[in-house]
């Protein structure tokens, strides 16, 4: 991934006061973006508030994104009308954002990649949700806790969850029954993943090129270390205060790069690369027997089986070891509403945008419309999502990983303002191993080229 989020210094200088990132305005906080407006600022307003909204859907998923303007603005003709802007994928929509900060034309909603959440906690631009929850005394326990644990810190939602991914393990039944092994058990853990791929791996007489294969993706370390229950960067996943390093180079995530070196290496695992698209593409065909990828990929997976004539397995994400208890990260995308230079009848109308699009009814929706999870637990009791998970029976082994998972700081991940950056730099890591470069001393140097960004970026916030 592009490194996207760069130094803060040349704008946060801009930026006023606004909110302490934990839900409270803070000392002056209301003389910045503040908390939310009078409940009845709209009623009192007259014509049509527009909402600006940027967001970073393209493809099917605008197409169902806009059909939830669309529905919406008819519901409020005459008072609210939502004008919905791309701005962009995820790394240009904050680079714009940015630009906006400056020239003091944020939109009233703006979506936002979760690896962005510490900048814009820091960027005290926007109203925390946790300000409108609290003055409508509103009931959220509809929405997933390990969805909206995320974008909280100390119990405080920052913004609306929007579009949600979970990483689970896909394996192709097929080439597991022509290899001899139980298509009904996929491994779920390091050592069976190898066991499994000796035996798929044509290296090993079976009949795929190769068992394993994935792309080097810092998000799925990422998991890996959060499925150990353990932390990605320092101060409590920078929950406790802001992060001052990474922890990518601790023992057990050089134990999962040591493990895919040596797959590679013996010839049981295929080096696809960063590109995510050649990792699929391999699966797809049938080249690789077991991957590790997004929930997001479940569509294009079963039209690949059906049309490839073999059957498709997902399970939740491998542990590093067996009966480790700790579960994987969200990932996606977020909701957040601009206080800063915004009238309070902007702010109000975009709340009942941004509430709008958490109902059930909108989520189930966005789910079958998109495939992203659901941050609503109702949306998955309506009609048509039962209808739709009945006819996708591989989407609920994502329902119940995630409902299994225990809310930790390790599975709440790392807020860090140069998330994008880290991402990068252990993917930099993972791939200098796979090339043959001694996994520790790989993963430390990686680590260690972020220190002085990550000591920029906390000076430049305060």
């Amino acid at each position: 991934m592009p490194a996207g989020i760069v130094s803060a210094s040349l704008f946060l200088a801009a930026c006023g006061g606004g909110d302490t990132g934990d839900g409270s305005t803070g000392e002056g906080g209301d003389k910045a973006s503040g908390g939310a407006p009078a409940a009845d600022v709209l009623d009192k307003a007259s014509g049509v508030t527009t909402v600006a909204f940027w967001h970073a859907m393209d493809g099917t998923n605008a197409e169902a994104l806009t059909k939830l303007v669309t529905d919406f603005n008819a519901q409020n003709t005459g008072k609210i009308e939502v004008k919905a802007t791309y701005a962009g994928k995820y790394d240009d929509a904050i680079t714009k954002y940015k630009a906006a900060i400056q020239s003091k034309s944020t939109p009233d909603v703006i979506q936002i990649y979760d690896i962005g959440t510490r900048f814009m906690i820091d960027a005290k631009q926007t109203i925390p949700m946790q300000s409108f929850i609290e003055r409508d005394k509103l009931d959220v326990t509809d929405l997933q806790p390990n969805i909206t644990g995320y974008y909280s810190i100390d119990d405080k939602l920052n913004s609306m969850p929007f579009n949600t991914s979970m990483p689970v393990l896909y394996y192709n039944k097929s080439l597991f029954k022509a290899a001899g092994l139980d298509p009904e058990k996929p491994p779920q853990d390091l050592a069976a993943i190898r066991t499994a791929a000796e035996k798929l791996s044509k290296k090993g007489g079976g009949p795929a090129d190769y068992g394993f294969g994935a792309a080097i993706y810092g998000w799925l370390l990422e998991q890996f270390i959060a499925t150990d229950g353990k932390e990605y960067c320092d101060q409590g996943n920078g929950r406790d205060g802001k992060a001052t390093k990474v922890l990518f180079d601790q023992p057990e995530a050089v134990e999962v790069v040591k493990w895919w070196q040596q797959m590679v290496k013996d010839g049981y695992a295929a080096n696809t690369g960063r590109d995510t698209k050649a990792a699929q593409a391999a699966f797809k065909s049938g080249q690789l027997a077991i991957t590790l990828e997004s929930t997001g990929q479940l569509g294009g997976y079963s039209k690949a089986a059906k049309e490839g004539g073999w059957e498709l397995g997902a399970a939740n994400y491998p542990h590093i070891k067996a009966g480790t208890e700790g579960g994987p990260i969200i990932g996606g995308a977020s909701l957040w509403i601009n206080g800063e230079n915004h009238e309070d009848a902007n702010k109000e109308a975009a709340w009942r945008f941004v509430k709008f699009l958490a109902d059930p009814k909108s989520q189930a929706q966005w789910h079958i419309g998109t495939g992203y999870f659901p941050i609503s637990k109702g949306a998955l009791e309506e009609p048509a999502d039962v209808t739709y998970r009945k006819a996708n029976p591989l989407f609920d082994v994502a329902v119940q990983q995630l409902e299994n998972t225990k809310l930790s700081k390790a599975t709440q991940g790392c807020l860090l303002g140069v998330m994008p950056q880290a991402r990068k730099a252990s993917e930099d890591g993972l791939e200098a191993a796979l090339n043959g470069t001694d996994p520790q001393q790989a993963m430390t140097k990686a680590a260690e080229s972020l220190s002085a960004q990550i000591k920029q970026y906390n000076d430049s916030v305060g």
